[in-house]
């Protein structure tokens, strides 16, 4: 049997990985979805946020077809001003994970750059299958855009992100914004996200077996989320944002991806797609990155580089 070629992890990163697969496997099989649910759910933030001078209040929004969702609004403690807004999708594969999983990745943004996070529970599959993440998405989207007074959030700095299937889910708020006269968005931060239903690039048959979020474990969430129609001409673009056709007029983006990891090609086809169609993109192929590692391995080199990237382009779509 021919061995499979694939870029070789970063010596620093390929260290931590056997401490990852205690907690997030390398391949995740339907049968493990109860398991990642208990495994992937976030830690308690009161004493972070409590460190860090962020304000936490609860909500309860209207989701797709009027269901209750749970948000969270995470303000910087003792500013009153309008500031900048951000909704944030959370990791997991659209099957698992919380509206806090990922997040303390992204609080610099609230306590540094004075953002003002909205961050959603959206439902997950595959007991609620497409469209329901999206939509929840959207009308997280649409609530708070209108409620930009109550919240102190300026209506000309509202920014869509996500990291993994969140990134996917941001990229397809972006485009459903458009296309629906919806929000006006600043940008859209799209951290090794999760684009393409078909399973047909080649960086998605370089990871089996290895990694974080391997060939398998991605048929396991497109399936979770789509059923039988993966891979059928019928995808919406809003959940597979790699069919949309046009990519004109989006905002901003910032994309970023590992080159150890099965989400490279479609990213960079993303970006590509973005330029071609004469759009702004800022894209990084990190050397050596498996999936997710400034989540899993923030304290190596190459998880700072991608942190700090990621803020330094947030500041500057956020400022005047």
């Amino acid at each position: 049997m021919t061995s499979v070629v694939r870029p070789e992890f970063d010596p620093e990163l390929k260290a931590g990985l056997a401490v990852v697969g205690g907690m997030f496997p390398p391949t995740i099989t339907p049968d493990l979805i109860d398991f990642m649910r208990v495994s992937y759910a976030s830690a308690p933030l009161d004493d972070l946020l409590a460190a860090r001078r962020i304000e936490r209040r609860d909500l309860e929004v209207s989701g797709h077809e009027g269901a209750s969702l749970a948000i969270s609004v995470l303000r910087p403690a003792g500013i009153d001003t309008a500031r900048p807004g951000v909704l944030y999708a959370h990791s997991g594969g659209l099957m698992f994970g919380d509206r806090f999983s990922g997040i303390d990745l992204v609080l610099d943004w609230v306590d540094k750059l004075g953002v003002v996070m909205v961050t959603v529970d959206y439902r997950l599959a595959p007991e609620f299958p497409d469209p329901y993440p999206r939509e929840d998405m959207y009308a997280a989207l649409e609530w708070t855009a209108s409620h930009c007074g109550e919240l102190g959030i300026r209506p000309d700095r509202l920014l869509v992100a996500g990291a993994s299937a969140g990134g996917g889910l941001a990229a397809g708020l972006a485009l459903a914004a458009r296309d629906r006269g919806g929000p006006r968005l600043c940008g859209q931060v799209l951290d090794y996200p999760m684009l393409d239903d078909r399973g047909t690039t080649g960086s998605t048959t370089q990871f089996d077996g290895i990694g974080v979020w391997d060939r398998v474990s991605n048929e396991t969430g497109w399936n979770a989320l789509l059923g039988g129609a993966r891979g059928a001409e019928s995808v919406s673009p809003y959940a597979a944002p790699s069919r949309a056709e046009d990519l004109s007029g989006l905002p901003p983006a910032f994309i970023d991806v590992g080159a150890a990891e099965i989400f490279r090609d479609e990213a960079i086809a993303y970006a590509d797609a973005i330029w071609c169609a004469g759009g702004d993109a800022e894209l990084h192929v990190w050397s050596g990155a498996f999936h997710a590692c400034d989540i899993f391995a923030p304290h190596t080199a190459v998880g700072r580089s991608m942190i700090r990237a990621r803020d330094t382009w947030v500041e500057k779509v956020l400022g005047d």
